[in-house]
C-alpha cells in the first residue's frame, strides 16, 4: 500500500475507537431484554475476546450456545466460566481450526447429521498472519481462515439454518476493511509483498462482500456483516503491538465491540433491518468511506462469490462429506 492508503487505514481504526460510548446514548435498552430460551447459536473464536463477551450474552438469555473454538483447553475453561456465571448448562464446545479447509466441511456435515436446529451462526474467528504460510490443502492460512472457512461453514449450515425459525448469519468484520477495495486475483496473497494487517483487511472486505452476495441468494436467511471498534483483545495486541500500545487506553471492553454482534443475533428490530446490511454502534452504515475507491463491480463481486464456491467444491470434493 501507498503512505496515502497507510495513513487512511490507521485513521480508519482512530475514527472507531473512542466512539462507543456516545453511540450508547442512543441505544434502546429493551432491544435487548429478551429470553433466547429454545433458540440455538454457534459462535466461532468463542472462548476469548469479543466471542466469548457474546457466548456470555446469549447463555445468560438462556439461549443454548455452541462454542467452535481451536484450542481445546482454552475453550472448556471459558465454557465453564460462562456456565457458572450465567447458570446456564446448554453450553457445548466443538474443536475445529477454520484454517483446515476439509475438517470445516466434514464439521458443518456432522453438525447437521447431530443437530435439528440452529437459529444463528455468527461467524466471529479471524486471524492475522506475520508471514505467509500454507495450511495442509495449500491455501495461504489466514486466507483459508477468515475467507474460505467462513464460506465453507455458512454454506454447509444454510440448510440446517433455513429449516429453523428465524435464521440469522452475522460475521464479525473490521474497520480495515474501509481501506480496501475487493480483489479477484491474487487471493492468497502469491504475488507481491505479504503484509499480513492489510491482507487481513482485504479478507474483511471479501466478508462484506459475501454477506452482501448470499443475501441475494438465500432470501430466507437473515445476514448481516458489522464492525465491532477497536477492542482491546490478545489477538489485537498480538497483531498489532504499536497500535496496540499507543491506543489501549481508548480501546473498546469486549462487552462493548461484542454489543453489536448481539443486538444483531438476539433483537426483534435487527431483523427489520435489510439484509446484507453492514453495521456499526446497531446502526447501518455504509461500507464504503466518502468518495472511497473501494467500490467493486457486480461483475467482479460475482467472479470472486464464483472462485469462492469452485475453492469450496474442490475441497467438499476431497472431504468425507456430502453436501452437493
Amino acid at each position: 500500500l501507498s503512505y496515502f492508503q497507510n495513513n487512511v487505514y490507521i485513521l480508519s481504526l482512530c475514527l472507531y475507537v473512542s466512539a462507543f460510548l456516545s453511540a450508547a446514548k442512543h441505544f434502546v435498552e429493551k432491544d435487548l431484554e429478551v429470553s433466547m430460551a429454545g433458540r440455538v447459536f454457534m459462535i466461532t473464536g468463542a472462548n476469548s475476546g469479543i466471542g466469548r463477551a457474546t457466548a456470555m450474552a446469549i447463555a445468560k438469555r438462556g439461549g443454548t450456545v455452541h462454542m467452535v473454538c481451536r484450542n481445546k483447553d482454552k475453550a472448556e475453561e471459558a465454557r465453564a466460566d460462562i456456565v457458572k456465571e450465567s447458570g446456564n448448562k446448554e453450553i457445548y464446545v466443538h474443536i475445529l481450526d477454520l484454517s483446515e479447509t476439509r475438517k470445516v466441511w466434514e464439521f458443518a456435515e456432522a453438525f447437521k447429521r447431530k443437530y435439528k436446529a440452529l437459529n444463528v451462526l455468527i461467524n466471529n474467528a479471524g486471524c492475522i498472519m506475520s508471514e505467509r504460510d500454507v495450511n495442509p490443502e495449500g491455501l495461504e492460512k489466514s486466507f483459508a481462515s477468515n475467507v474460505m472457512g467462513v464460506y465453507i461453514l455458512t454454506k454447509g449450515l444454510i440448510p440446517l439454518l433455513e429449516k429453523s425459525a428465524e435464521p440469522r448469519v452475522i460475521t464479525v468484520s473490521s474497520g480495515g476493511m474501509l481501506v480496501q477495495k475487493l480483489r479477484t486475483g491474487n487471493l492468497q496473497t502469491e504475488i507481491g509483498r505479504y503484509d499480513g494487517t492489510m491482507v487481513y483487511a482485504q479478507h474483511k472486505r471479501q466478508q462484506v462482500v459475501m454477506t452482501e452476495q448470499w443475501a441475494k441468494t438465500h432470501s430466507n436467511v437473515h445476514f448481516s456483516v458489522m464492525h465491532p471498534g477497536w477492542v482491546d483483545t490478545p489477538a489485537v495486541a498480538n497483531a498489532m503491538p504499536d497500535f496496540h500500545q499507543s491506543m489501549k487506553d481508548s480501546m473498546r471492553t469486549p462487552e462493548q465491540g461484542a454489543d453489536t454482534t448481539v443486538w444483531l443475533a438476539i433483537s426483534e428490530a435487527a431483523a427489520t433491518k435489510p439484509s446484507g446490511s453492514f453495521f456499526q454502534d446497531r446502526r447501518m452504515v455504509s461500507a464504503h468511506l466518502p468518495l472511497a475507491w473501494t467500490h467493486s463491480s457486480q461483475l467482479e463481486q460475482q467472479k470472486f462469490m464464483s472462485v469462492m464456491e469452485d475453492l469450496a467444491k474442490t475441497f467438499h470434493c476431497q472431504s468425507d462429506g456430502n453436501l452437493m
